[in-house]
């Protein structure tokens, strides 16, 4: 079981490079994360949804995503609570005090989705959540000590270099862990090295020393990783600021956008603007757009003002109504209308897409108190949401142009988008219209999630705001095959996980670190 002394140490990516790597040996791996708590969701073949960290590493694994990978998946919906999806279905939305008492309960479907899964691998490799040194909450866990007592699981404990004061997080997690808890932990990994990897041979022994764990390896920083989906939004601008092809444009401003019109010379990369909202999800939506070589990426912090840019991308998001009126508190309702008068293009995606219609009803308090609210009148569709959720994968076509390109993905939403927008579909999805478009076709949006997967599609999609450069023979369009972009992200993403992989096999002691694989306790009382 790999542990972390915090979030955001790379345990997720350690675990899918992992799983390629012993995948390729030859054995049958598994993934499992007990809880996760993320709104970067993916959607199984049996209609249930795991965090999407899960979905990456069971792909790592060769294998289809499946609930038992992450039978406790937490979705905050603001500052206290979250909805609670247990083994891939929504069971209720909690608040986080009383749910640290409610986990003990949840323990059973944790043993039981672990148990399923053991039956099916040779070796199933279990990722804690958090810090492991969050004595605070032990009392009740069920992500990191709490389940490596319940199986017996040897824990490797993993530190991140790159920001800081890794010798005292590995030390100190040692130090005030129950004694109990510290006997499980059998080893540790440094993360995140940049430079010169021997400057820190005395740090890795000195940690050995003090702990007595065995040290497994000192893991230079892969920038190739930076490919893969992101688990939460930290991560996500991180990448989106690491990534960029091109100098982005400031995106803070004195005054709101001018409402002249203005045209993008064709040589000129596409700006996307991205307003970052306090519960996007969904956001591995922008991964095939970040590796585009036509586009430029913005990523909009709340506080500041939109770019002047050709397209404004609304993602997905765990609470629209929320999100809406943050929105609107930022002053971006007026610079969408701006951007849209100026001849600029906007993009909604699921919850994105709701936010763009006449209005969003709630009659059931699914999002929070049971209300409707203006929606930003940029497309003429109402919805209405329900008290059931929509999970489903789907395949069909963009719309428009010819020839209509191929399009995969899934949808994962509550509620349903009716209204005259919806006669001028953006795609067809398994023989049904679906999306909207408006009828200057400036604005447009989909549940699809996925959606620019295909590089087709994608290039399709583009030449709405980015016009002949991104279709086919145009010079984005073709500066993409010259860059041997892959005809679909999967692709990308799986050329990084071998090379992650490969970085592992170099970097970390693969056989030491399967020696102390053990079969679980309660396997052995069976």
């Amino acid at each position: 079981m790999f542990q972390g002394t915090g979030s955001s140490v790379g345990k997720s990516t350690l675990v899918a490079g992992l799983a390629r790597a012993f995948t390729r040996r030859g054995l049958k791996v598994l993934p499992f994360k007990p809880q996760n708590m993320s709104n970067n969701a993916a959607v199984t073949a049996n209609g249930g949804e795991i965090g999407r960290a899960q979905a990456l590493q069971a792909r790592a694994c060769g294998v289809l995503p499946h609930v038992d990978m992450n039978p406790v998946l937490l979705k905050p919906q603001g500052e206290t609570g979250a909805q609670l999806v247990v083994q891939g279905h929504k069971l209720e939305t909690v608040a986080a005090r009383s749910y640290q008492t409610r986990k003990k309960a949840l323990m059973p479907a944790v043993l039981e989705s672990f148990y399923n899964l053991t039956q099916k691998a040779d070796l199933v490799l279990v990722e804690g959540a958090g810090s492991a040194s969050e004595v605070n909450l032990r009392a009740y866990d069920i992500a990191n000590m709490g389940f490596a007592q319940a199986v017996q699981a040897p824990v490797i404990m993993v530190g991140d270099i790159d920001r800081g004061g890794v010798i005292a997080s590995l030390v100190g997690t040692k130090v005030v862990v129950a004694e109990t808890d510290a006997a499980l932990i059998r080893g540790f990994i440094v993360n995140k090295m940049r430079g010169d990897i021997s400057l820190f041979d005395e740090g890795m022994a000195f940690i050995a020393n003090r702990t007595g764990w065995q040290p497994l390896g000192l893991v230079p920083d892969l920038p190739a990783v930076r490919t893969l989906p992101a688990e939460d939004a930290a991560d996500l601008l991180v990448n989106l600021r690491q990534t960029a092809p091109y100098p982005a444009p400031s995106a803070t401003q004195s005054g709101p956008l001018r409402a002249t019109q203005v045209k993008r010379p064709s040589s000129q990369p596409l700006r996307i603007a991205v307003p970052l909202l306090p519960l996007i999800a969904n956001f591995d939506d922008l991964d095939p757009l970040r590796v585009e070589p036509g586009v430029v990426l913005l990523p909009v912090l709340c506080g500041q003002r939109l770019p002047e840019c050709d397209l404004v991308l609304l993602p997905g998001s765990k609470n629209t109504i929320a999100d809406l009126k943050t929105l609107r508190e930022n002053g971006w309702e007026s610079d969408l209308r701006a951007h849209v008068a100026r001849g600029g293009h906007v993009m909604g995606i699921c919850g994105g897409y709701q936010m763009l219609g006449q209005s969003i009803a709630d009659p059931y308090g699914t999002e929070g108190p049971a209300c409707t609210t203006q929606g930003l009148g940029l497309l003429e569709i109402e919805t209405i949401l329900s008290a059931e959720k929509y999970l489903v994968e789907k395949e069909g076509f963009v719309k428009q142009p010819q020839p209509q390109p191929q399009v995969m993905g899934y949808e994962m939403h509550i509620g349903r988008t009716t209204g005259a927008g919806c006669e001028h579909p953006l795609l067809e999805l398994a023989g049904q219209p679906e999306g909207a478009v408006s009828t200057n076709g400036q604005v447009y949006g989909s549940y699809l999630h996925g959606i620019f997967g295909s590089r087709a599609a994608r290039m399709a999609l583009l030449a709405r705001a980015g016009g002949q450069a991104f279709a086919p023979g145009g010079s984005w369009y073709e500066a993409g095959r010259t860059a041997n972009l892959p005809t679909h992200h999967n692709d990308v993403v799986e050329n990084a996980l071998n090379a992650l992989a490969d970085h592992l096999e170099r970097f970390i002691d693969l056989d030491a670190l399967l020696a102390l694989a053990q079969a679980p306790q309660f396997l052995e009382k069976e």
